[in-house]
Protein backbone atom coordinates (compact mmCIF):
# COMPACT_ATOMS: atom_id res chain seq x y z
CA UNK A 1 0.00 0.00 0.00
CA UNK A 2 1.35 3.41 -0.97
CA UNK A 3 2.16 5.59 2.03
CA UNK A 4 0.22 8.84 2.39
CA UNK A 5 2.51 11.86 2.08
CA UNK A 6 1.83 14.56 4.68
CA UNK A 7 0.06 17.63 3.27
CA UNK A 8 2.75 19.96 4.62
CA UNK A 9 5.45 18.07 2.71
CA UNK A 10 3.42 18.16 -0.52
CA UNK A 11 2.93 21.89 -0.18
CA UNK A 12 6.66 22.38 0.31
CA UNK A 13 7.30 20.39 -2.88
CA UNK A 14 4.78 22.51 -4.80
CA UNK A 15 6.34 25.74 -3.52
CA UNK A 16 9.80 24.52 -4.58
CA UNK A 17 8.56 23.51 -8.03
CA UNK A 18 6.78 26.85 -8.42
CA UNK A 19 10.02 28.71 -7.70
CA UNK A 20 11.83 26.63 -10.32
CA UNK A 21 9.04 27.16 -12.83
CA UNK A 22 9.12 30.92 -12.29
CA UNK A 23 12.88 30.98 -12.88
CA UNK A 24 12.57 28.91 -16.06
CA UNK A 25 9.68 30.99 -17.38
CA UNK A 26 11.68 34.17 -16.92
CA UNK A 27 14.71 32.56 -18.55
CA UNK A 28 12.51 31.82 -21.56
CA UNK A 29 11.24 35.40 -21.53
CA UNK A 30 14.83 36.68 -21.49
CA UNK A 31 15.57 34.50 -24.53
CA UNK A 32 12.55 35.99 -26.30
CA UNK A 33 13.96 39.48 -25.72
CA UNK A 34 17.30 38.36 -27.19
CA UNK A 35 15.47 36.91 -30.20
CA UNK A 36 13.97 40.34 -30.81
CA UNK A 37 17.36 42.03 -30.56
CA UNK A 38 18.87 39.55 -33.01
CA UNK A 39 16.03 39.97 -35.50
CA UNK A 40 16.35 43.75 -35.34
CA UNK A 41 20.11 43.51 -35.83
CA UNK A 42 19.50 41.36 -38.92
CA UNK A 43 17.14 43.99 -40.32
CA UNK A 44 13.82 42.30 -39.53
CA UNK A 45 11.48 45.10 -38.49
CA UNK A 46 8.07 43.54 -39.11
CA UNK A 47 6.04 41.23 -36.92
CA UNK A 48 8.14 38.83 -34.82
CA UNK A 49 5.27 36.36 -34.78
CA UNK A 50 5.81 33.35 -37.06
CA UNK A 51 2.80 31.10 -37.55
CA UNK A 52 4.92 28.17 -38.76
CA UNK A 53 7.36 28.36 -35.83
CA UNK A 54 4.58 28.58 -33.24
CA UNK A 55 2.72 25.62 -34.75
CA UNK A 56 5.89 23.51 -34.66
CA UNK A 57 6.55 24.39 -31.01
CA UNK A 58 3.01 23.56 -29.93
CA UNK A 59 3.01 20.27 -31.83
CA UNK A 60 6.29 19.36 -30.13
CA UNK A 61 4.69 20.04 -26.74
CA UNK A 62 1.99 17.51 -27.62
CA UNK A 63 4.61 14.95 -28.60
CA UNK A 64 6.69 15.45 -25.46
CA UNK A 65 3.83 15.67 -22.95
CA UNK A 66 4.13 12.74 -20.47
CA UNK A 67 0.95 13.57 -18.50
CA UNK A 68 -0.93 13.59 -16.21
CA UNK A 69 -1.92 16.94 -17.80
CA UNK A 70 -3.82 16.38 -21.05
CA UNK A 71 -2.27 17.42 -24.35
CA UNK A 72 -4.92 20.12 -24.68
CA UNK A 73 -4.18 21.59 -21.25
CA UNK A 74 -0.42 21.48 -21.86
CA UNK A 75 -0.72 23.20 -25.23
CA UNK A 76 -2.97 25.93 -23.80
CA UNK A 77 -0.44 26.63 -21.04
CA UNK A 78 2.40 26.97 -23.53
CA UNK A 79 0.18 29.01 -25.87
CA UNK A 80 -0.22 31.64 -23.14
CA UNK A 81 3.46 31.47 -22.21
CA UNK A 82 4.49 32.03 -25.83
CA UNK A 83 1.99 34.87 -26.13
CA UNK A 84 3.41 36.63 -23.07
CA UNK A 85 6.99 36.18 -24.30
CA UNK A 86 6.11 37.46 -27.77
CA UNK A 87 4.57 40.56 -26.20
CA UNK A 88 7.97 41.33 -24.68
CA UNK A 89 9.47 41.32 -28.18
CA UNK A 90 6.79 43.38 -29.89
CA UNK A 91 3.08 43.29 -28.92
CA UNK A 92 0.78 42.12 -31.69
CA UNK A 93 -2.29 44.08 -32.67
CA UNK A 94 -5.00 41.78 -34.03
CA UNK A 95 -8.31 42.97 -35.48
CA UNK A 96 -11.40 40.87 -34.73
CA UNK A 97 -15.13 41.16 -35.33
CA UNK A 98 -16.39 43.20 -32.41
CA UNK A 99 -17.63 44.36 -30.07
CA UNK A 100 -15.84 42.59 -27.22
CA UNK A 101 -17.37 39.27 -26.23
CA UNK A 102 -17.79 37.73 -29.69
CA UNK A 103 -16.77 34.24 -30.74
CA UNK A 104 -14.25 35.92 -33.05
CA UNK A 105 -12.53 37.47 -30.03
CA UNK A 106 -12.54 34.03 -28.40
CA UNK A 107 -10.90 32.60 -31.53
CA UNK A 108 -8.32 35.40 -31.48
CA UNK A 109 -7.29 34.57 -27.92
CA UNK A 110 -7.26 30.84 -28.63
CA UNK A 111 -4.88 31.31 -31.56
CA UNK A 112 -2.63 34.14 -30.30
CA UNK A 113 -3.03 33.97 -26.53
CA UNK A 114 -4.30 36.69 -24.21
CA UNK A 115 -1.16 38.88 -24.37
CA UNK A 116 -2.08 40.25 -27.81
CA UNK A 117 -3.84 43.57 -28.17
CA UNK A 118 -7.21 42.72 -29.67
CA UNK A 119 -8.80 45.49 -31.73
CA UNK A 120 -12.61 45.16 -32.07
CA UNK A 121 -13.83 46.13 -35.56
CA UNK A 122 -17.42 46.55 -36.70
CA UNK A 123 -17.47 44.51 -39.93
CA UNK A 124 -15.52 41.82 -41.78
CA UNK A 125 -14.48 44.20 -44.62
CA UNK A 126 -13.12 46.60 -41.97
CA UNK A 127 -10.98 43.80 -40.52
CA UNK A 128 -9.40 43.29 -43.94
CA UNK A 129 -8.88 47.05 -44.27
CA UNK A 130 -7.24 47.32 -40.84
CA UNK A 131 -4.62 44.75 -41.87
CA UNK A 132 -4.20 46.04 -45.43
CA UNK A 133 -3.44 49.55 -44.17
CA UNK A 134 -1.06 48.33 -41.46
CA UNK A 135 -3.15 49.42 -38.47
CA UNK A 136 -3.05 45.78 -37.30
CA UNK A 137 -0.53 43.06 -38.11
CA UNK A 138 -3.20 40.37 -38.33
CA UNK A 139 -6.95 39.92 -38.41
CA UNK A 140 -9.24 37.04 -37.45
CA UNK A 141 -12.40 36.45 -39.50
CA UNK A 142 -14.99 33.64 -39.54
CA UNK A 143 -15.00 31.62 -42.75
CA UNK A 144 -17.43 28.72 -42.25
CA UNK A 145 -19.76 27.07 -39.78
CA UNK A 146 -20.37 23.33 -39.62
CA UNK A 147 -24.16 23.70 -39.68
CA UNK A 148 -24.79 26.96 -41.57
CA UNK A 149 -22.02 26.85 -44.18
CA UNK A 150 -19.64 29.55 -45.43
CA UNK A 151 -19.48 33.19 -44.41
CA UNK A 152 -20.05 34.93 -47.76
CA UNK A 153 -18.63 38.30 -46.68
CA UNK A 154 -15.28 36.69 -45.92
CA UNK A 155 -14.99 34.72 -49.15
CA UNK A 156 -16.06 37.65 -51.31
CA UNK A 157 -13.41 39.92 -49.79
CA UNK A 158 -10.67 37.52 -50.93
CA UNK A 159 -11.50 38.34 -54.54
CA UNK A 160 -9.91 41.78 -54.14
CA UNK A 161 -7.47 41.64 -51.23
CA UNK A 162 -3.73 41.00 -51.42
CA UNK A 163 -3.66 39.58 -47.88
CA UNK A 164 -2.68 35.99 -47.19
CA UNK A 165 -4.26 33.39 -44.95
CA UNK A 166 -1.66 32.80 -42.22
CA UNK A 167 -3.45 30.35 -39.96
CA UNK A 168 -6.73 28.79 -38.88
CA UNK A 169 -8.53 28.16 -35.61
CA UNK A 170 -11.71 26.26 -34.76
CA UNK A 171 -14.14 27.10 -31.98
CA UNK A 172 -16.83 24.76 -30.69
CA UNK A 173 -19.81 27.11 -30.61
CA UNK A 174 -22.14 26.76 -27.64
CA UNK A 175 -25.07 29.15 -27.82
CA UNK A 176 -26.71 30.38 -24.64
CA UNK A 177 -29.88 32.34 -23.94
CA UNK A 178 -28.98 35.40 -21.86
CA UNK A 179 -30.99 38.21 -20.30
CA UNK A 180 -31.83 40.26 -17.23
CA UNK A 181 -34.91 38.12 -16.55
CA UNK A 182 -35.09 34.78 -14.71
CA UNK A 183 -37.57 32.88 -16.90
CA UNK A 184 -38.60 32.40 -20.51
CA UNK A 185 -42.07 33.86 -19.95
CA UNK A 186 -40.71 37.39 -19.53
CA UNK A 187 -39.05 37.44 -22.98
CA UNK A 188 -40.76 39.44 -25.73
CA UNK A 189 -37.85 39.59 -28.22
CA UNK A 190 -34.59 37.75 -28.89
CA UNK A 191 -31.49 39.37 -30.40
CA UNK A 192 -28.57 37.59 -32.04
CA UNK A 193 -26.44 37.37 -35.16
CA UNK A 194 -28.35 35.83 -38.07
CA UNK A 195 -26.10 32.75 -38.07
CA UNK A 196 -26.72 32.13 -34.37
CA UNK A 197 -30.47 32.51 -34.83
CA UNK A 198 -30.30 29.91 -37.60
CA UNK A 199 -28.23 27.57 -35.42
CA UNK A 200 -30.91 27.71 -32.70
CA UNK A 201 -34.00 27.70 -34.92
CA UNK A 202 -35.52 24.46 -33.60
CA UNK A 203 -34.97 25.40 -29.96
CA UNK A 204 -36.52 28.83 -30.47
CA UNK A 205 -39.54 27.36 -32.24
CA UNK A 206 -40.04 24.85 -29.43
CA UNK A 207 -39.49 26.99 -26.32
CA UNK A 208 -40.19 30.55 -27.55
CA UNK A 209 -42.83 30.10 -30.26
CA UNK A 210 -44.07 33.37 -31.69
CA UNK A 211 -41.42 35.49 -29.95
CA UNK A 212 -39.81 37.87 -32.52
CA UNK A 213 -36.16 37.16 -33.32
CA UNK A 214 -34.12 40.12 -34.51
CA UNK A 215 -30.78 39.79 -36.31
CA UNK A 216 -28.04 42.22 -35.24
CA UNK A 217 -24.38 42.70 -36.22
CA UNK A 218 -22.92 40.28 -33.64
CA UNK A 219 -23.78 38.16 -30.62
CA UNK A 220 -21.94 40.60 -28.38
CA UNK A 221 -24.08 43.46 -29.71
CA UNK A 222 -27.13 41.31 -28.98
CA UNK A 223 -25.95 40.90 -25.39
CA UNK A 224 -25.40 44.65 -25.07
CA UNK A 225 -28.92 45.37 -26.28
CA UNK A 226 -30.38 42.74 -23.93
CA UNK A 227 -28.58 44.39 -21.01
CA UNK A 228 -30.66 47.54 -21.60
CA UNK A 229 -34.12 45.95 -21.36
CA UNK A 230 -35.46 43.40 -18.87
CA UNK A 231 -37.75 41.86 -21.50
CA UNK A 232 -35.14 41.37 -24.22
CA UNK A 233 -32.94 38.28 -24.46
CA UNK A 234 -29.81 37.50 -26.44
CA UNK A 235 -28.23 34.40 -27.86
CA UNK A 236 -24.49 34.61 -27.25
CA UNK A 237 -21.46 33.03 -25.61
CA UNK A 238 -20.65 32.91 -21.91
CA UNK A 239 -18.00 35.62 -22.33
CA UNK A 240 -20.75 38.03 -23.38
CA UNK A 241 -22.85 37.08 -20.34
CA UNK A 242 -19.98 38.04 -18.04
CA UNK A 243 -19.12 41.25 -19.88
CA UNK A 244 -22.71 42.55 -19.94
CA UNK A 245 -23.77 41.13 -16.55
CA UNK A 246 -26.57 38.96 -17.91
CA UNK A 247 -28.22 35.89 -16.40
CA UNK A 248 -27.64 32.58 -18.17
CA UNK A 249 -31.25 31.51 -18.66
CA UNK A 250 -30.52 28.40 -20.77
CA UNK A 251 -27.21 26.88 -21.84
CA UNK A 252 -26.29 25.03 -25.05
CA UNK A 253 -29.44 25.80 -27.02
CA UNK A 254 -27.82 25.17 -30.41
CA UNK A 255 -29.66 22.55 -32.50
CA UNK A 256 -26.44 20.67 -33.38
CA UNK A 257 -24.24 19.66 -30.45
CA UNK A 258 -21.09 19.54 -32.58
CA UNK A 259 -21.63 23.06 -33.96
CA UNK A 260 -18.18 24.42 -34.87
CA UNK A 261 -17.02 27.62 -36.54
CA UNK A 262 -13.74 27.83 -38.43
CA UNK A 263 -11.87 31.12 -38.37
CA UNK A 264 -8.87 32.15 -40.45
CA UNK A 265 -6.00 34.48 -39.62
CA UNK A 266 -5.23 37.05 -42.32
CA UNK A 267 -2.02 39.03 -42.71
CA UNK A 268 0.89 39.84 -45.00
CA UNK A 269 2.99 36.88 -43.86
CA UNK A 270 3.63 33.70 -45.85
CA UNK A 271 4.33 30.89 -43.34
CA UNK A 272 6.93 28.28 -44.24
CA UNK A 273 6.08 24.60 -44.59
CA UNK A 274 5.64 22.73 -41.31
CA UNK A 275 4.73 19.28 -42.67
CA UNK A 276 1.09 19.59 -41.54
CA UNK A 277 -0.29 22.41 -43.64
CA UNK A 278 -3.27 23.51 -45.67
CA UNK A 279 -3.40 25.64 -48.82
CA UNK A 280 -6.39 27.77 -49.84
CA UNK A 281 -6.87 28.87 -53.44
CA UNK A 282 -9.31 30.88 -55.53
CA UNK A 283 -10.02 29.57 -59.04
CA UNK A 284 -12.02 30.96 -61.96
CA UNK A 285 -12.73 28.89 -65.07
CA UNK A 286 -15.21 31.09 -66.91
CA UNK A 287 -18.53 29.71 -68.14
CA UNK A 288 -17.36 26.57 -69.96
CA UNK A 289 -18.19 22.88 -70.13
CA UNK A 290 -16.13 20.56 -67.95
CA UNK A 291 -14.92 23.41 -65.76
CA UNK A 292 -15.04 21.47 -62.50
CA UNK A 293 -13.20 18.52 -64.05
CA UNK A 294 -10.37 20.85 -65.10
CA UNK A 295 -10.09 22.02 -61.50
CA UNK A 296 -10.18 18.61 -59.84
CA UNK A 297 -8.01 16.74 -62.35
CA UNK A 298 -4.57 18.03 -61.25
CA UNK A 299 -5.26 17.24 -57.60
CA UNK A 300 -6.23 13.67 -58.45
CA UNK A 301 -3.18 13.33 -60.71
CA UNK A 302 -0.75 14.25 -57.93
CA UNK A 303 -2.61 12.63 -55.05
CA UNK A 304 -3.56 15.87 -53.29
CA UNK A 305 -6.48 15.63 -50.87
CA UNK A 306 -9.09 18.35 -51.17
CA UNK A 307 -10.61 19.39 -47.83
CA UNK A 308 -13.27 21.83 -49.04
CA UNK A 309 -14.72 23.43 -52.16
CA UNK A 310 -17.20 26.28 -52.36
CA UNK A 311 -18.52 28.27 -55.34
CA UNK A 312 -19.43 31.96 -55.40
CA UNK A 313 -20.68 34.26 -58.19
CA UNK A 314 -17.71 35.98 -59.83
CA UNK A 315 -19.68 39.23 -60.35
CA UNK A 316 -17.85 39.58 -63.67
CA UNK A 317 -20.26 37.78 -65.99
CA UNK A 318 -23.64 36.09 -66.04
CA UNK A 319 -23.47 32.55 -64.60
CA UNK A 320 -19.71 32.79 -64.05
CA UNK A 321 -18.43 31.45 -60.76
CA UNK A 322 -15.23 31.33 -58.76
CA UNK A 323 -14.29 28.35 -56.60
CA UNK A 324 -12.73 28.57 -53.16
CA UNK A 325 -10.78 25.38 -52.46
CA UNK A 326 -8.81 24.08 -49.48
CA UNK A 327 -6.25 21.33 -50.13
CA UNK A 328 -3.85 19.44 -47.87
CA UNK A 329 -0.21 20.45 -48.07
CA UNK A 330 1.92 23.56 -48.58
CA UNK A 331 2.42 25.45 -51.82
CA UNK A 332 6.18 24.67 -51.57
CA UNK A 333 5.62 20.90 -51.24
CA UNK A 334 6.69 19.19 -54.46
CA UNK A 335 3.41 17.50 -55.38
CA UNK A 336 1.31 20.51 -54.38
CA UNK A 337 3.52 22.80 -56.47
CA UNK A 338 3.17 20.51 -59.50
CA UNK A 339 -0.61 20.28 -59.09
CA UNK A 340 -0.93 24.07 -58.83
CA UNK A 341 1.28 24.56 -61.89
CA UNK A 342 -0.89 22.17 -63.91
CA UNK A 343 -4.05 23.84 -62.61
CA UNK A 344 -2.72 27.26 -63.63
CA UNK A 345 -2.64 26.09 -67.25
CA UNK A 346 -6.21 24.71 -67.08
CA UNK A 347 -8.10 27.70 -65.70
CA UNK A 348 -8.80 31.34 -66.40
CA UNK A 349 -7.45 32.55 -63.06
CA UNK A 350 -5.66 31.01 -60.07
CA UNK A 351 -4.99 32.94 -56.88
CA UNK A 352 -3.19 31.31 -53.96
CA UNK A 353 -4.79 32.72 -50.83
CA UNK A 354 -2.19 31.20 -48.52
CA UNK A 355 -0.42 28.12 -47.22
CA UNK A 356 -0.55 27.85 -43.45
CA UNK A 357 -0.29 25.39 -40.54
CA UNK A 358 -3.35 23.32 -39.75
CA UNK A 359 -4.96 24.28 -36.44
CA UNK A 360 -3.04 22.85 -33.49
CA UNK A 361 -5.46 23.78 -30.67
Amino acid sequence: MTAIIPLSELRERIDSIDRQLLQLINQRAACAIEVARTKLAEGETGSFYRADREAQVLRKIKELNPGPLSDEASVHLFRELMSACLALEKPLEVAFLGPVGTFTQQATFKHFGHAVKGIPVATIPEIFLAVETGHCQFGVVPVENSTEGVIAHTLDRFMTTSLQICGEVEIRVHQNLLGKMDSLTAINEVYSHQQSLAQCRQWLNTYLPGVPCTAVSSNAEAARLASLDHNKAAIAGLMAAELYELNIIEQHIEDESNNTTRFIVIGKQQPASTGLDKTSILVSTGNQAGALHKILGPFAEYGISMAHIESRPSRQGLWEYVFFIDIDGHRDDTDVAKALETLQNNVKMLKILGSYPKAVI
